[in-house]
């Protein structure tokens, strides 16, 4: 039986990592590691058993004890047995979920149930520290970006679909701020593995993405 594959992608804020995670894992039957998921269920159990967010120890307990299901070929979530999907995505766990996020005993104990998924299942991650800190050993490695400017213009069009005015300046000046502060933060910064393969997407339609990816997956590991 051939080992389990791991997919770490990695890139700033905007670049679609997890739209590509999303299409990649179904298009090689992989289970797609939903890591925002996995907070935001933690954040759903504190915030339902009354335990305060500044509580970074109780956190840290929630976090080691849950039992966080990812249903592969799906979105779908379980905490403890409970389809969490839908509650998961109410804007107030949102909110507790940012206050957990940054907990460090919460993210130890997440990146070793996410270690664990990997020894079960070939599996497609995205984030900022992926194949640097949370799979180093990943035999697939992308660092995906994309221009703050053609970022921007995503975002901007994203709030302008939900209703929200804004300015593409400000936009765009916001997630510059937000790289260098992904990039100079001292736990697990944004950074480009050595052994990574860069995908510039400035360029791309999301199929074209979609493709190179793919392209890579399949050198990296067909031998």
């Amino acid at each position: 039986m051939n080992a389990p594959i791991v997919v770490a992608i990695d890139g700033p804020a905007g670049a679609g990592k997890s739209t590509i995670a999303r299409r990649v894992a179904e298009r090689l039957g992989y289970l797609y590691i939903d890591s925002g998921a996995m907070y935001r269920a933690v954040a759903l159990w504190a915030v339902r058993n009354g335990t305060g967010l500044d509580d970074w120890h109780r956190l840290e307990q929630l976090a080691s004890a849950a039992d966080i299901q990812l249903e592969e070929g799906t979105n779908r979530v379980f905490l403890n047995g409970e389809d969490v999907t839908e509650a998961i995505r109410d804007e107030a766990i949102s909110g507790a979920a940012s206050r957990v996020s940054v907990v460090p005993g919460v993210r130890k104990a997440l990146v070793a149930k996410q270690r664990e998924f990997a020894l079960r299942h070939s599996v497609v991650m995205e984030g900022r520290d992926i194949g640097t800190v949370v799979f180093p050993g990943a035999r697939v490695k992308i660092f995906l970006d994309a221009s703050s400017q053609v970022r921007a213009a995503r975002r901007h069009r994203q709030l302008q679909d939900k209703g929200i005015e804004n300015d593409p300046s400000e936009t765009e000046r916001e997630i510059r701020a937000r790289d260098n502060r992904d990039r100079t933060r001292a736990e697990a910064p944004l950074l480009q593995a050595p052994d990574a393969e860069y995908v510039d997407a400035s360029s791309l339609d999301i199929e074209a993405v979609e493709e190179a990816v793919l392209r890579l997956v399949r050198a990296r590991t067909s031998h």
